[in-house]
């Protein structure tokens, strides 16, 4: 056992020097956990800010204007007076992602009691402020004929009301979850490409032939590539969450950033092992990248951080609760969100440590009949 440790950490060295030594991977890596991050949660926003509208009015009356003062900034541009003949044309064109078209004696039919009908026009290819901005417009207009009409002594409030308290993210800001997410997914994205592009490289070089002949078994290759390799994404981790989440950004971390290392730790192995396994399955980069990079896609995307799990069809629930990266992101959400103790994070890492055991085996078996496809060829 002593010699199996020993041996497993003098290899790991030997594969953390050749990592360190790989001047365009460590510029990758650190462009990864650093620019990266820091670009994605500041630019890629999700919020609604400054959508496009357009604004027919046929009523030219009270209420009317005081809908279009209502679509204001930071949410909408300024609402630009549009001619009904034009809206076709205007939307043809994506000049707008909304429309509101106001009829012909809107307020004359709203004050007689009657039910007149706004007409909304939305650019549905603008997916995600055609989605959040049509709630936030017809909440805009709910409140402003609301308020019209009770100045007028029509009551028209409902007898229930309601206020919204938001948990975990109280001024629902994108990029405290964006910064976040990032960085899982590149301990995904990274931690696959550096395991099994050491896997490959060795058989590209022909250097797996030189661990033919060293005293040691595959188990100790494949878990000194793994702690070698993790070493490197750890340290980015932890970097990349103190200085560019927390310090450059000014992200607040509510829970324990050392039980968050823990599951980091449990993940890279797991991760890491799946790696191994894709990288015994190719004997080329180019392979292994056309192989890796569809993995990783799927796994980013449908683990939870992008996409509701509870969203999905209950098939593709059973696939990604096989797949480590789900239980990451649930577990750092957990964690760094709502601060929630090893009590009842536990069964993420469970589930982490048993998924990377099955990877282990698998590529084991793998790595094996990679040494021996090599020895008999030699």
């Amino acid at each position: 056992m002593w010699r199996w440790i020993a041996n497993t950490a003098d290899l790991g060295i030997k594969e953390l020097a050749s990592v360190l030594r790989d001047r365009a991977m460590m510029i990758f890596i650190i462009w990864a956990f650093s620019g990266a991050i820091y670009l994605v949660a500041s630019g890629a926003n999700l919020e609604m800010r400054d959508a496009s509208v357009g604004f027919a009015d046929h009523d030219k009356s009270q209420i009317s204007l005081r809908i279009r003062d209502a679509l204001r900034k930071p949410s909408f541009s300024p609402p630009v007076s549009l001619d009904p003949a034009a809206i076709d044309k205007a939307m043809d064109d994506a000049r707008f992602t909304f429309v509101l078209v106001v009829p012909p004696r809107f307020e004359q039919d709203l004050l007689a009691g009657r039910q007149p009908t706004l007409q909304l026009v939305v650019d549905a290819t603008a997916m995600t402020q055609a989605g959040i901005g049509t709630g936030y417009i017809s909440h805009i207009l709910s409140r402003e004929i609301e308020a019209f009409l009770d100045a007028r002594g029509m009551k028209t409030a409902a007898p229930v009301a309601f206020t919204v308290r938001s948990f975990f993210n109280p001024n629902l800001e994108e990029s405290r979850h964006m910064a976040v997410m990032e960085i899982v997914n590149n301990v995904c994205l990274l931690s696959i490409i550096l395991v099994g592009a050491a896997v490959v490289r060795e058989r590209e070089h022909g250097t797996i032939e030189h661990l033919l002949v060293m005293p040691v078994t595959p188990s100790v290759i494949v878990f000194a590539k793994i702690w070698a390799n993790g070493l490197v994404v750890l340290i980015a981790v932890f970097l990349s969450l103190n200085l560019v989440a927390r310090g450059a950004m000014g992200i607040p971390i509510s829970g324990s950033i050392a039980l968050y290392m823990l599951g980091a730790v449990v993940f890279l192995f797991s991760v890491m092992a799946l790696g191994v396994m894709l990288g015994t399955l190719t004997p080329s980069m180019p392979q292994f990248a056309l192989l890796a990079f569809p993995t990783i896609i799927v796994m980013e995307v449908l683990s939870g951080g992008m996409t509701p799990i509870e969203s999905m069809p209950p098939y593709l629930r059973v696939v990604m609760s096989a797949v480590p990266s789900t239980h990451y992101v649930k577990f750092s959400q957990g964690v760094l969100f709502r601060d929630a103790p090893l009590a009842l994070v536990w069964p993420e890492l469970v589930w982490m440590a048993v998924l990377g055991a099955l990877y282990v085996i698998i590529a084991l078996g793998r790595f094996r009949a990679m040494l021996a496809g090599a020895n008999g060829g030699r």
